[in-house]
């Protein structure tokens, strides 16, 4: 008997619980004393083999279907009863009935890891190469799911080894994705292509990389992949990579740092930048993504392995990688950071990364060194190239810090670039009117700073909105810069 509610939230949830009771007396015949037996895929779908056994003795179809199409034979498989599947295959149940999604009994035991079930439905002579929407095999699925045994009784029937779905994807990508190795070397075995390759640029390796699968890169690169190779894709719109990213380079911008500086053992070149970037340049914003995105749109990486970034970059430059190496290719542009000749040291100080750069010191970074337009790393940690105010990394007391580290190291704060920009222009990007009064305070002349760039604009032009990108005036930087006028003048602002 129901205990009668007493308040009105009780009642609702108690006269919801009589109708859900009236629906299920309802299906199964049991209202007002009536009683009903329940059909023979029914009974499979809880499980309920003497019901199953029962209505089979009665000659009861043993390919009913549910109005979404499946049988007895896919409920037997979804629960892993080899007995249930030999029963029903043995009545005559069509091992290869598909449901209205087009998935088969075959496919359900793959997907559930049942090989007993797949051993018997193949005996039965159930189709291995039998697809289902988008183009899945049940090779395909036994391989991301990684039951070996699975693998091995397909492949025994004649799965064929290099089918692809709708995408391109093979068996061989699943596992090596999933990091099943010894699904990997099963299918390796077996004849599978490991340099097949999707309209991305994706093969079997990138996969492992980007997903950070140690032992299964390690048993591709074994069987013959180059460890160099880089991704050609077809398209370089939306989520696909950047052209000619190699393995190493996709485990670095995933996190994966162990599994980078294993590539590098097998063979992999530390200072490859044919992407436009390398490993050492990677990791600056890796360590430290833009809010809301990075370089290529992702989200920051969750990484793996027991080696840290920054282990990472001490162990990287040990095995080669070289600590000043200049980016050979990029471009400019207003707000924008010139890529060409600049160092992991100027990358990591437009972040504002303080501990990265004192690693990198520490092993021989050069902190004058600047790009192709002549931005230094006092430059770069001021502003200049930071785009979108408040979504690049640095907060204003990470980048002072970072201005007082690199003008003990020499740098000059009154260097101009090529372009005509100064410290102060790169404080005007940021919008940061304690990094315009800190940088007065370590030096910066009105003289030299206060002019117009190739651009066209003086800082107070550009923390007034005049800048790439959407308008963004900041009153508090423009007051901090006819501050540090003022006092220059040997006036004391109001």
């Amino acid at each position: 008997m129901f205990a009668f509610p007493d308040n009105r939230m009780n009642w609702l949830l108690w006269t919801t619980s009589i109708a859900a009771t009236l629906v299920l007396l309802a299906g199964t015949g049991e209202l007002y004393g009536e009683t009903r037996e329940i059909s023979l895929v029914d009974a499979a779908e809880s499980a309920d083999w003497a019901s199953v056994e029962k209505h089979l003795r009665a000659n009861q179809n043993p390919n009913a279907a549910q109005p979404d199409g499946m049988t007895a034979l896919h409920w037997a498989a979804f629960h892993g009863s080899d007995e249930a599947t030999r029963v029903l295959i043995d009545s005559a149940a069509d091992v290869d009935s598909p449901t209205e999604y087009g998935i088969t009994a075959l496919s359900i035991a793959c997907e559930m890891g049942k090989p007993k079930v797949v051993r018997a439905l193949l005996n039965a002579s159930a189709n291995p190469n039998l697809a289902v929407a988008g183009g899945e095999t049940p090779l395909m699925t036994a391989a991301r799911t990684g039951i070996v045994d699975s693998v091995d009784l397909l492949l025994k029937a004649g799965a064929e080894v290099d089918s692809t779905e709708r995408n391109g994807q093979t068996a061989l990508m699943w596992a090596a994705a999933e990091g099943h190795t010894q699904v990997v070397q099963r299918l390796l075995q077996a004849g599978a292509d490991p340099n097949r390759s999707l309209s991305s640029g994706f093969t079997a390796l990138m996969f492992a990389a980007r997903q950070g699968k140690i032992d299964v890169a390690r048993t591709l690169i074994a069987s013959g992949v180059d460890v160099n190779r880089v991704m050609r894709p077809k398209s370089t719109a939306g989520r696909a990579p950047r052209d000619k990213m190699s393995a190493l380079m996709l485990a670095v911008e995933s996190g994966h740092f162990e599994l980078a500086l294993d590539l590098v053992h097998l063979g992999a070149d530390p200072n490859d930048q044919r992407s436009g970037y390398s490993p050492l340049h990677a990791l600056t914003w890796v360590r430290r993504t833009n809010i809301g995105d990075n370089v290529d749109g992702d989200p920051p990486p969750r990484g793996s392995g027991n080696v840290t970034d920054l282990q990472f970059v001490r162990e990287i430059v040990r095995l080669g990688a070289d600590i000043n190496l200049q980016l050979v290719g990029g471009k400019g542009g207003r707000a924008r950071l010139n890529h060409k000749g600049a160092t992991p040291f100027l990358f990591a100080s437009k972040t504002a990364d303080l501990e990265l750069l004192e690693v990198l010191l520490d092993l021989g970074a050069d902190p004058t060194q600047a790009n192709a337009d002549n931005v230094t790393p006092l430059l770069a940690a001021a502003g200049i190239g930071v785009f979108a105010v408040g979504e690049e990394p640095g907060t204003p007391e990470e980048v002072i810090a970072t201005l007082g580290l690199l003008c003990s190291l020499g740098a000059d704060v009154n260097h101009v670039d090529g372009n005509g920009e100064t410290v102060m222009h790169g404080a005007a990007y940021r919008n940061f009117p304690t990094v315009v009064t800190e940088l007065h305070r370590l030096g910066a002349e009105s003289r030299v700073w206060n002019r117009k760039s190739k651009y066209g604009t003086t800082p107070m032009d550009i923390a007034r909105g005049k800048r790439p990108g959407s308008f963004k005036p900041s009153p508090e930087t423009v007051a901090a810069f006819e501050a540090a006028i003022e006092r220059e003048r040997g006036i004391r602002p109001e």
